[in-house]
């Protein structure tokens, strides 16, 4: 009975303290979680024009021009450059753009307006690997001042399309069309 009784311990004490060996581990929530903006943005309507799928920084009593300096390509978020994707052609900014994937790059600028990039690279982490050579197009950015401080980085479509991209007071517009309208 007593070499039961011990066995059944022992057996216990190995299975309890094996089980951590066998556990899952789960990694820590990201700091600058991944968010994802579409137009239309009604999770009924399937028909979506476009995607962008980005990492969320957030300030964190930190300055915008350090985090995103002027004249520097900026992966525009954190973590993986953002990627944008485009299930239909459009005109962004103005300029034909086959639909596909690509990735979102920035050039802040200290004033006025600011230059967004759709780069043919995809799957690239940051701004690291970035080639102009890889330039699909580069537009401008309409800037705007938030009167709302923007702490955590957003993009979302208005009614129109236009890409909204809002940080700190800084708000960087793209205008985006399925057809261009002559005026």
């Amino acid at each position: 009975m007593k070499k039961s009784i011990l066995a059944i311990a022992v057996f216990a004490i190995t299975l309890l303290s094996g089980t951590d060996s066998f556990a899952q581990k789960w990694k820590k929530l990201d700091v600058s979680p991944m968010d994802a903006s579409t137009f239309p943005d009604n999770w009924r309507e399937s028909n979506k024009v476009v995607k962008v799928v980005y990492g969320r920084p957030q300030l964190k009593g930190r300055d915008l021009a350090k985090l995103a300096p002027a004249g520097k390509v900026w992966r525009t978020g954190a973590n993986e450059a953002a990627e944008i994707t485009f299930f239909k052609d459009v005109f962004f900014g103005g300029k034909a753009v086959k639909a596909g994937t690509y990735s979102l790059f920035t050039i802040p600028a200290a004033e006025g307006n600011w230059t967004v990039i759709l780069s043919k690279a995809r799957n690239v982490w940051g701004h690291y690997s970035y080639k102009e050579i890889e330039d699909v197009v580069r537009v401008k950015g309409t800037v705007s001042k938030s009167e709302e401080n923007i702490e955590a980085f957003s993009m979302i479509f208005e009614d129109d399309m236009t890409l909204k991209m809002g940080w700190a007071n800084t708000v960087v517009s793209v205008p985006i069309k399925t057809e261009i309208i002559e005026k």
